[in-house]
C-alpha cells in the first residue's frame, strides 16, 4: 500500500495539482491583503468610513458582560451578538471577483497564446518542435563513427 502510495503522488498530475494549490493558498493570500489593505479603505472612505468591514446591523442585545465597543463588528461577534455583517460580505464578494478577474486574464491569456500557435502551426510558420534527447544522443554517436573518431575496437 506505501509503495502504491508513493507511485500515485510520484505522479506529475498530483504534483502540478499540489504545486497550483500551494501557489493558490498564495495567492489567495495576496489578493485578500490587496482587497482589505489596499481596495476596501478607499471604497470605506467613498462610503463614508474607514473600515467598511464595520457596516452591519445589530440583530439581538448586547450581553452585559460586554465591556467593547458597540461599533466593534469583531469584539461583537466575538461575543456572541447576532449581527448581520453586510460589510464584511461585501468585502469577500470583492475579493473574489478580483480574484475571479485575475483567472480570467490568465486564462485568455493562455487560450491567445495557445490558438496564436495552433494558428502557427496550420500555416506552417511554427518553429519546428526540438528532437527528444535520445534522438540528438544517438545522431552524435553516428556521426562520431562516421568520421572514424569513435575509437578502435581491436
Amino acid at each position: 500500500m506505501l509503495k502504491e502510495f508513493r507511485t500515485f503522488i510520484a505522479r506529475g498530475n498530483v504534483l502540478d495539482l499540489a504545486v497550483g494549490v500551494i501557489i493558490g493558498a498564495a495567492f489567495g493570500t495576496i489578493t485578500k491583503s490587496l482587497t482589505d489593505d489596499i481596495i476596501m479603505p478607499v471604497v470605506g472612505w467613498i462610503f463614508g468610513g474607514f473600515d467598511f468591514s464595520s457596516y452591519f446591523i445589530r440583530l439581538g442585545p448586547i450581553p452585559a458582560t460586554y465591556s467593547g465597543s458597540a461599533s466593534n463588528y469583531a469584539a461583537l461577534k466575538a461575543a456572541g451578538v447576532p449581527l448581520f455583517g453586510y460589510g464584511e460580505f461585501v468585502t469577500v464578494v470583492i475579493n473574489f471577483l478580483i480574484l475571479a478577474f485575475i483567472v480570467f486574464l490568465l486564462v485568455r491569456s493562455v487560450n491567445k497564446l495557445i490558438a496564436d500557435l495552433e494558428d502557427q502551426k496550420k500555416q506552417g510558420t511554427a518553429p519546428p518542435a526540438a528532437d527528444p534527447a535520445d534522438i540528438v544522443l544517438l545522431r552524435e554517436i553516428r556521426d562520431e563513427l562516421r568520421s572514424g573518431r569513435g575509437g578502435d575496437a581491436g
